[in-house]
């Protein structure tokens, strides 16, 4: 949520995703938008799940694996800022992990599978943070981000690339 965040806590890059997240409790959303992506990923055609819209873009299956993966960096993100950990995190290349994580394989009972374990996850991981825990600040990709600016994005993250897929593929 913009409203809560104040500068120095994220990369304007983030803004997007950040804006899209709709609870100011970050367990709250991403517990709500755990069930979302159930459902969603159990409303995909199943002659859909491998289709990319054009030539070069990603595949569903490839953008839900995308989020899977987006999710476990962030998490870690939060987990070593919420730790006071300063060592600086690099970024990563999205563009090298999609064509390597053999999504198009996976079936949707595998991805859902693999995005709740790892929801999971992150849920148990950000209500164990305190408040302070929250507001700590690290640096990512070269750039500041607090603990709950990583939960907001990874919200609002799923939520934009549902909003792709609707419109692109769907």
């Amino acid at each position: 949520m913009l409203s809560q965040l104040k500068e120095g806590e994220f990369n304007p890059y983030y803004s997007t995703y950040i804006s899209k997240a709709e609870y100011p409790n970050i367990v709250q959303g991403l517990e709500k938008s755990q069930k979302e992506f159930v459902d969603f990923v159990n409303s995909i055609p199943d002659e859909k799940f491998t289709y990319a819209y054009a030539e070069e873009k990603w595949t569903i299956a490839e953008v839900l694996l995308h989020l899977i993966d987006t999710e476990r960096i962030f998490a870690y993100r939060a987990l070593c800022f919420a730790r006071n950990d300063s060592t600086p995190l690099a970024g990563f290349d999205q563009d090298a992990y999609v064509p390597n994580s053999n999504a198009n394989n996976y079936s949707k009972e595998d991805v859902i599978m693999d995005y709740e374990a790892v929801r999971r996850s992150s849920i148990s991981l950000f209500k164990g943070f305190t408040d302070d825990m929250l507001l700590r600040v690290g640096e990512a990709s070269g750039s500041p981000m607090s603990a709950r600016a990583a939960g907001y994005i990874l919200a609002g993250h799923q939520k934009h690339h549902f909003e792709v897929i609707k419109e692109r593929y769907l």
